[in-house]
């Protein structure tokens, strides 16, 4: 029988201890070595642990399977992946490389994808983890600090929440401001609103700070410069930042940023700074334990007593097992663990099912922009009669909806910008699911005409327009923190006002591609098909 070797990569920090330190003694110690290759060919090696003796026999030729993970290199459909994979192995090409956050969309996470191989194949597969000694280590807290240390107890339930009443099984509206209609005043729209639902609240600004860019595919991240960069967005009055346990070093880099907050900056500012985090777990059993051990893992990492708020996704419906992960999200509130409940890329059905289950949930994060206008469909109707705040992301389509890509033509090579990111890549997609590239110059001609008239970029006026749209309480920015910086015309967007003529030359525009509900569905079903 042949065999097959497969290596998880548990994603470790590529940093190196000084030298001489016992951190840097037991990297040392632990560094697999190579042996001599076996076999004729050489095809074949072993790998091992000097200080344990621990030895894994591997291909010198790995086959890498980032690719599955969906972000720029399309859908994988597991069967014919595994069928992919059974060649490969037939090839002699034995040994599988992946990582717990490489996963097939709305399917199952990789480890689950192994054991699809394992089954279909009957071949052995045997996980190892890739051990880093530089593990998270919380930095003492110093004496004047109140916020979390590694051993501080949870606080114990509230009278209120330890007297809560069952919950009817019926759609409550909640109480919430914010949203453009709401925040407007004589001096025009204001940077700051407010989400909440059922005592619960948290104001943010409403262009938050996008740090999917931080994940990689858009360049080295320095950590140094990049909490610079955060400070910088921080100062400028751009002071919530939106991020995932998944989105590479983002939440350890927000608690090197709130640290030096704590360190450089007044109170005030500390007060205004939110860090909006997402949760987004494999399709097994939500166990309290298990649940409660990922809340304090972002916690530890963002080195902060209480998450600002959590917003939580759920791969695949059928499995109804997002509603015991909310219920304990819930009770992890009560306990003072998290402020805010949210959601990320739910639809409206799964939305009103669990409002019904009373969780008290103050927004749902969900793709939307001047071309992806379903979330204005259905999930509006049912946010203005929840209370239920919208934030958007893909709102500026990674860079698509602005000056560089007017009078361009990228099906031609060479012709126009790359599409050299992710994020590039996969609004690209969405262009052309919605019209394609000579319909999307027609809208970029429309919005540079009303940017010329207000002085102002393409980006800002996209943005603008989706911040003024019902229950929007809040647009993401992606900011490549260290590379670039987008502050000024970000700025820009809280000082735009957009008359009637702006707005209904933009509607029209956007009017004229396809309804991408009819096309894929509604909120989040991108992730689902």
């Amino acid at each position: 029988m042949a065999v097959a070797t497969c290596l998880v990569s548990s994603s470790p920090r590529l940093t190196t201890p000084a030298r001489g330190s016992s951190s840097w003694q037991r990297l040392r110690n632990m560094q697999p070595r190579c042996a001599a290759a076996t076999g004729d060919d050489g095809r074949k090696t072993t790998v091992r642990s000097k200080a344990s003796g621990d030895k894994l026999e591997v291909c010198r030729v790995v086959n890498g399977m980032w690719q599955v993970s969906g972000t720029s290199w399309g859908r994988a459909e597991p069967s014919a992946a595994a069928d992919a994979m059974l060649r490969y192995a037939d090839g002699g090409l034995t040994t599988f490389d992946m990582a717990d956050i490489c996963m097939f969309r709305g399917a199952e996470q990789s480890r689950a994808n192994q054991r699809w191989f394992g089954s279909r194949t009957g071949l052995l597969c045997t996980h190892r983890l890739i051990y880093s000694p530089r593990t998270w280590r919380p930095r003492a807290p110093a004496a004047h600090e109140s916020h979390m240390s590694s051993t501080s107890a949870a606080r114990p339930l509230s009278p209120a929440a330890a007297a809560r009443p069952p919950v009817p099984r019926r759609l409550r509206p909640a109480r919430c401001s914010g949203g453009a209609a709401e925040t407007a005043t004589a001096a025009g729209p204001v940077r700051v609103t407010t989400v909440s639902n059922s005592g619960d609240s948290l104001p943010i600004c409403r262009v938050l700070n996008g740090m999917w860019q931080t994940s990689g595919g858009w360049g080295p991240i320095d950590r140094d410069y990049a909490v610079d960069a955060m400070l910088a967005y921080a100062d400028a009055g751009l002071s919530t930042f939106d991020m995932a346990d998944h989105y590479g070093p983002a939440e350890d880099l927000y608690g090197m940023f709130i640290n030096r907050v704590r360190r450089e900056r007044p109170p005030e500012l500390l007060e205004e700074i939110k860090g909006l985090t997402k949760w987004v777990p494999p399709p097994v059993k939500m166990t309290r334990k298990y649940v409660e051990d990922n809340i304090d893992r972002s916690r530890k990492r963002m080195d902060v007593a209480s998450l600002d708020m959590l917003q939580f996704h759920w791969w695949d419906y059928s499995n109804p097992g997002y509603l015991d992960a909310l219920k304990h999200i819930t009770d992890l509130k009560e306990e003072g663990k998290i402020k805010t409940v949210a959601l990320t890329n739910f639809d409206t059905e799964r939305l009103q099912i669990i409002l019904e289950n009373g969780i008290p949930i103050v927004s749902n994060q969900v793709q939307h922009s001047i071309v992806d206008m379903r979330p204005q469909q259905r999930m509006a109707e049912l946010c203005q009669l929840t209370g239920v705040k919208l934030i958007t992301y893909g709102t500026v389509m990674g860079g698509l909806l602005s000056e560089k890509f007017l009078d361009t033509n990228v099906s031609i090579p060479f012709a126009g910008p790359p599409l050299n990111t992710p994020s590039l890549q996969k609004y690209k997609r969405m262009v052309d699911a919605w019209g394609g590239w000579s319909l999307f110059q027609a809208l970029l001609q429309t919005l540079k005409k009303v940017s010329l008239k207000h002085g102002v970029s393409i980006a800002t006026v996209a943005v603008r327009y989706i911040l003024n749209q019902t229950s929007v309480a809040g647009s993401m920015v992606g900011v490549r923190l260290g590379l670039s910086e987008h502050i000024k015309d970000t700025n820009a967007i809280f000082s735009l006002e957009l008359d009637e003529e702006d707005m209904n030359s933009i509607t029209e525009a956007s009017k004229k591609g396809r309804n991408l509900m009819d096309i894929i569905g509604d909120c989040g079903d991108e992730y689902r098909a």
